[in-house]
């Protein structure tokens, strides 16, 4: 029985914080939306849900559906996963989801600390920090979807709840997992509902995630769950693991597919130029979904190899994101890159692509949906955030990757043996 249960809002999101479980020792299970039999075998179960764009109503539906479905497998603790820069609009989702999993769970309190050193997101006095920027003026503030332009989390995250945000600050988290269990004890009896917590590095989420060892509801970024194993290690529920991230031997063609537009993914689209074939699509010029997958159909004949990848993208800069938006409508836009780029991935495997690196959060839910995958065990991490999975059934092997995360050389190297 799973003994932990978590609930993401997207997909990349998800892997994730799977990939950060087992890392720390946990075998991981993704689960395509909601669970409707029992849960796989496995020490915690990640729920991908496709709910951070989604209406409130519809989110907030979703996330108590996964919550009934992980406690009903034997949870122990509930972790909401959000992105990392807090990706939301001021209503929501993070805010609602996080209210009504606290009602289902009568946990009255909770934290919510999307921290994740390694990627250069930080918290102090409550701000959220891209390496030395705050996130308002960091160039990731612009998302497309969930522009984030106020840095405040305390703030942000109070124009989402009617409960009161508090913080714990850098000065109580530097002093370790007493003094922030205590904070937390403080803010409770004065009545907020949320803690933002402050962390800068990996020591930082490893003592907040003790401190909430006895919380029925935890939210957050992957980060802060690097310290939650060694809580139910603690409890006697988990055994110490050196084989949680073994994966079947990959094999098959080798493919990237990208419709992120994040700085990080355009630049990795850069490298790959001078080394792999590239097959960039223009959404702007070509409208239409089946046309741009008709496009990538016939570039990609006699490119396929088991050797080293292609990739192919229908990424673009921000002026040409904005200028499909102007023309067809935000959500028609984003609708149309998913539709091209999930047809392009059903191609790809139909002809024998074994391993696929997907770009981009609302992306890779659309390709996995395409694809009919229900579950993923999670293997090791390509980069922090990023790990190789084993699609179930099927047996792709997938890495799902956030379009802000991975090195500029990640498509290369994610091939690598």
């Amino acid at each position: 029985m799973a003994i932990l249960g978590c609930i993401a809002d997207d997909f990349t999101g998800a892997t994730d914080l799977a990939a950060m479980l087992v890392a720390n020792g946990m075998t991981t299970v993704q689960v395509i939306g909601v669970p409707t039999g029992p849960l796989p075998d496995a020490d915690a179960v990640v729920v991908a849900l496709k709910s951070r764009t989604a209406p409130v109503g519809q989110a907030v539906a979703e996330s108590l559906a996964a919550c009934e479905a992980l406690l009903a497998g034997g949870a122990r603790q509930i972790f909401f996963k959000y992105c990392s820069t807090f990706d939301s609009t001021d209503e929501g989702n993070i805010g609602p989801v996080a209210d009504a999993l606290s009602r289902r769970l009568q946990s009255g309190f909770a934290i919510a600390c999307p921290a994740f050193p390694a990627n250069a997101r930080s918290i102090y006095q409550g701000h959220l920090f891209v390496g030395a920027a705050l996130l308002s003026e960091s160039g990731m503030e612009n998302h497309p979807l969930t522009p984030m332009r106020d840095a405040n989390l305390v703030r942000v995250l109070s124009r989402q709840t009617e409960a009161r945000v508090g913080l714990v600050p850098f000065a109580v988290v530097e002093q370790g997992a007493n003094a922030i269990r205590r904070d937390f004890h403080r803010l409770r009896d004065a009545g907020h509902g949320y803690a933002i917590t402050d962390a800068v590095t990996d020591a930082h989420l490893r003592e907040i995630g003790t401190a909430c060892a006895g919380h029925a509801l935890i939210t957050g970024g992957s980060g802060i769950a690097m310290g939650l194993p060694d809580n139910f290690r603690a409890q006697g529920l988990l055994p110490e693991r050196g084989d949680a991230a073994i994966l079947p031997e990959p094999r098959g063609m080798m493919a990237v597919v990208t419709g992120s537009c994040s700085r990080a993914t355009l630049g990795q689209i850069g490298l790959a130029r001078d080394h792999v074939p590239v097959l960039e699509l223009d959404a702007l010029a070509t409208p239409d979904a089946r046309a741009l997958a008709a496009q990538a159909r016939a570039w990609m004949e006699g490119k396929l190899s088991d050797e080293r990848p292609i990739v192919i993208a229908a990424s673009a800069p921000p002026e040409k994101v904005a200028a499909l938006q102007q023309k067809l409508g935000r959500d028609a836009a984003g609708a149309l890159v998913e539709d091209a780029v999930a047809t392009i991935a059903a191609d790809l495997v139909a002809r024998g692509v074994g391993r696929m690196v997907v770009a981009g959060g609302e992306t890779s839910g659309a390709v996995v949906q395409r694809l009919g995958i229900t579950s993923l065990r999670i293997g090791r991490q390509i980069d922090p955030g990023v790990p190789w999975t084993y699609a179930e059934p099927g047996g792709l092997h997938l890495a799902l990757k956030s379009g802000n995360f991975g090195a500029r050389d990640f498509f290369l190297k994610a091939f690598q043996p």
